[in-house]
């Protein structure tokens, strides 16, 4: 078979990811290449972070739609470095995630000491009036916070550099 990087690019945008199923790995910014060597489709991910559960079920997700849109040989590379960031996440992702009821990472990753905290937005009812919980949330990359207004509990998508 031959195909464009593009054609490619959007069979592997069809994954999902496992913990937050809203988001394709594309969206998420997991997705760095996708290429044709010989027969052999070779895909590149990134994870969120290095011990991330998730890339074992990516992994076979994406053996499962190439093999489903007729290639028979996938190869997954994992690439921790350059390490992911919040930064490649679409903003159609953080969109989805706010859809979802998941407040999605604001700014930029940063380097050096934070010296400003500032408010995370309630999915639910979009106020600033939020509490942090625990900074650990149901996985590693979101904290748990609740909105002081309409006393909702949300995962924060944690901005990740």
């Amino acid at each position: 078979m031959t195909a464009t990087i593009t054609e490619l690019r959007e069979i592997a945008s069809r994954v999902t990811d496992p913990e937050i199923p809203v988001l394709t790995i594309a969206d998420l910014g997991i997705l760095r290449d996708v290429e044709l060597a010989g027969d052999t489709v070779v895909v590149t991910i990134t994870p969120t972070y290095s011990g991330c559960p998730a890339m074992d079920a990516i992994t076979e997700d994406l053996g499962t739609v190439f093999r489903e849109s007729g290639y028979r040989d996938v190869k997954v590379n994992l690439v921790l470095s350059p390490a992911w960031s919040t930064d490649w996440m679409t903003e159609s992702g953080k969109s989805k995630l706010q859809a979802y009821g998941i407040a999605p990472p604001t700014g930029t990753g940063h380097r050096g000491p934070v010296t400003l905290g500032l408010a995370v937005k309630c999915p639910q009812c979009h106020s600033l009036n939020t509490k942090e919980l625990s900074r650990f949330g149901s996985t590693a990359c979101k904290s748990m916070y609740q909105c002081k207004d309409c006393l909702e509990p949300f995962d924060y998508f944690k901005v990740l550099s």
